[in-house]
C-alpha cells in the first residue's frame, strides 16, 4: 500500500529573465538551488556575479534549498541582471 503514496520530492522550476524568456529544471526539494543558477549561467553563457536572482522578491541564497524556501512546483524565479554604472557623481554631467 505505501508504494501507492506518491511523494512529491521533485519539482520543476522556471528561470525567468528580464526580457521574458524562460528556461526549466527539475530539481529534487532537498538539492541546493545553486546548482539550478549555475547551469541557467552556464546555459546563458553569464558569469554568476552578473546576474542576480529572485524569489518572490527576495535575493536567492544559493545554499538554501527549495524546500527551505517552500518552492512548489511551476514556481518562477527572477534573474535580473546587474546594473553596473549610474554612480552618484554621473548626476550632473
Amino acid at each position: 500500500m505505501a508504494s501507492q503514496v506518491q511523494t512529491h520530492d521533485t519539482i520543476t522550476l522556471t528561470v525567468r529573465d528580464q526580457n521574458g524568456n524562460t528556461q526549466k529544471f527539475k530539481i529534487k526539494t532537498g538539492v541546493k538551488i545553486g546548482r539550478v543558477i549555475d547551469e541557467y549561467c552556464k546555459r546563458c553563457s553569464v558569469a554568476r556575479d552578473q546576474v542576480r536572482f529572485l524569489f518572490d522578491g527576495q535575493r536567492v541564497n544559493f545554499e538554501s534549498t527549495p524546500k527551505e524556501l517552500e518552492m512548489e512546483d511551476g514556481d518562477t524565479i527572477d534573474c535580473m541582471r546587474q546594473q553596473v554604472g549610474g554612480g552618484a557623481g554621473a548626476w550632473w554631467l
